[in-house]
């Protein structure tokens, strides 16, 4: 009798884990795996469409701008030697030596900042705009969320100063971007980066995915996401805990404006108070009435221009 109950919970035990596996692939190939379409939270339209007139005019304009300006595809290799694609915008209207890496989201591309693009060229900017790893045109069969790109930012920073001279350089992303351009500021920076400019950033990969979890499946983190953790180290090369934008703000030495809506349902809006808090150095967290995820410029396009001026007339000389 105890031989066969023996049996019995063994079998259960190697059910369990070998379903717990399959469920740990599943989710990596969801999230973590190169093009798979996975549709995230969605957000009410209210907290979408605030924009008055006159910022849907600036709005349009902007990517119009974007639209017809040639653009030079930059290719690099990685540090673990994939071939990364970026569209650069030479400023040919000022020699500033200034340049903004402009960091995109989840599953887009470059292409999807170039809404900001006018911003910085009225303003004296060359603008690169980077495929991340796993993105657009840029190889690699993962996403890194920010982790390890943080290290092909450091190159894409080195290029600009190596190859067109840059002696004043901000970083600006979305949402994954955001996350990318904080997990950056920990690592040691040349000092021709000025300043960092993070708009709906998540304070940790396995927070937010955890987020993710319950919010479309229903499901706790424990033990799913441990176990994904485990297979993404295998097929990624990082776990889900180390990537952390929270441990990273914490050895920052440049300026950071922290933006977030308080309406965003995708990533938490108390996840910037957490980072803001973390942050050392100058740092301003500018949490925006009634907007949802990364959607502060499209709603108060004329308003969030200002904040950023605000900032780069404190940080750019």
């Amino acid at each position: 009798m105890k031989r066969k109950i023996a049996i019995a919970v063994s079998t259960l035990i190697v059910v369990l884990l070998v379903a717990l596996v399959f469920a740990g692939n599943y989710f990596y190939d969801q999230g973590i795996k190169r093009g798979t379409e996975v549709k995230l939270h969605s957000e009410p339209a209210a907290v979408n469409e605030l924009a008055s007139e006159p910022d849907q005019l600036l709005l349009k304009e902007a990517k119009d701008w974007y639209a017809d300006q040639p653009k030079n595809t930059i290719t690099m290799q990685s540090y673990d030697h994939l071939k990364l694609k970026a569209q650069f915008i030479k400023n040919d209207k000022s020699n500033t030596h200034k340049a903004i890496i402009l960091a995109h989201g989840f599953r887009n591309t470059g292409e999807d900042m170039g809404k900001y693009a006018k911003f910085y060229y009225d303003r004296g900017f060359d603008i690169l705009l980077p495929d991340a790893r796993g993105h657009g045109d840029s190889e690699g069969d993962y996403i890194g969320y920010g982790w390890h790109e943080r290290l092909d930012y450091k190159d894409w920073i080195k290029y600009l100063i190596q190859q067109h001279d840059a002696e004043q350089i901000i970083l600006q992303g979305n949402s994954m971007g955001a996350a990318t351009v904080l997990m950056t500021s920990g690592e040691q920076l040349p000092p021709q980066v000025k300043g960092i400019i993070a708009d709906s950033a998540y304070s940790t990969v396995k927070k937010e995915l955890s987020h993710q979890l319950k919010s479309i499946y229903g499901l706790p983190a424990f033990p799913l996401l441990d176990v994904t953790s485990v297979i993404a180290k295998i097929r990624a090369g990082y776990t889900l805990q180390e990537a952390s934008a929270v441990k990273q703000v914490k050895n920052n030495e440049v300026p950071l404006l922290l933006i977030h809506g308080d309406a965003d349902d995708l990533v938490p809006t108390e996840m910037a108070a957490e980072l803001s808090d973390a942050a050392s150095g100058d740092n301003e967290l500018w949490i925006v009435p009634d907007a949802g995820h990364t959607k502060a410029f499209d709603n108060i396009t004329g308003e969030y221009e200002a904040k950023l001026s605000q900032f780069l007339d404190k940080v750019i000389d």
